[in-house]
């Protein structure tokens, strides 16, 4: 069989292109534009891992009606861990993976144990779920500023990031 004559797989085409041409395709005129910075707004942590108090970010929500249907930041206690979370309006690879091992992108047991062999400092009570929002100034003025007042409600002083 030659090269030309291989079906087409969607995922031959990068990602980025295959988005704008998937927005192309529903009728925008302008591609999506990427969040971008210049610099990066991390600073360097005031005080050891040892003594820090650790958070999980993550992108899926509790698989609960709330969880299904919240389209705004929720805060869960680490106690009891969810056994699951809902991820299927998500975009991930369905075929690829799946979500199944919660400890894959909500590693609240893995912060548990750092903790208690001295690695980190503490986890933070309640961990945080930000919905995927395709809107950067949504992100920018409400929901990080949303996120950033709960972390200082727990006294937070590093965030692990897991989008998913």
């Amino acid at each position: 069989m030659a090269a030309s004559d291989t079906p087409f797989i969607a995922n031959d085409i990068p990602y980025m292109e295959r988005t704008r041409k998937f927005y192309r395709a529903q009728g925008y005129e302008s591609d999506y534009v990427w969040a971008h910075f210049p610099t990066t707004p991390f600073i360097q942590p005031s005080k050891p891992l040892q003594e820090s108090r650790v958070v999980a970010i993550t992108t899926s929500m509790p698989d609960t009606e709330l969880g299904r249907s919240n389209r705004t930041v929720y805060s869960n206690p680490i106690k009891p861990q969810p056994q699951s979370m809902y991820t299927e309006e998500l975009s991930w690879d369905k075929k690829a993976t799946h979500t199944n091992d919660i400890a894959s992108f909500l590693p609240l047991e893995q912060l548990k144990a750092l903790a208690t062999e001295g690695f980190i400092g503490s986890v933070s009570p309640r961990f945080h779920c930000l919905p995927t929002e395709f809107s950067q100034k949504n992100t920018l003025e409400k929901d990080a500023p949303e996120i950033l007042t709960r972390c200082q409600e727990d006294k937070v002083d590093l965030a692990i990031l897991v989008p998913l």
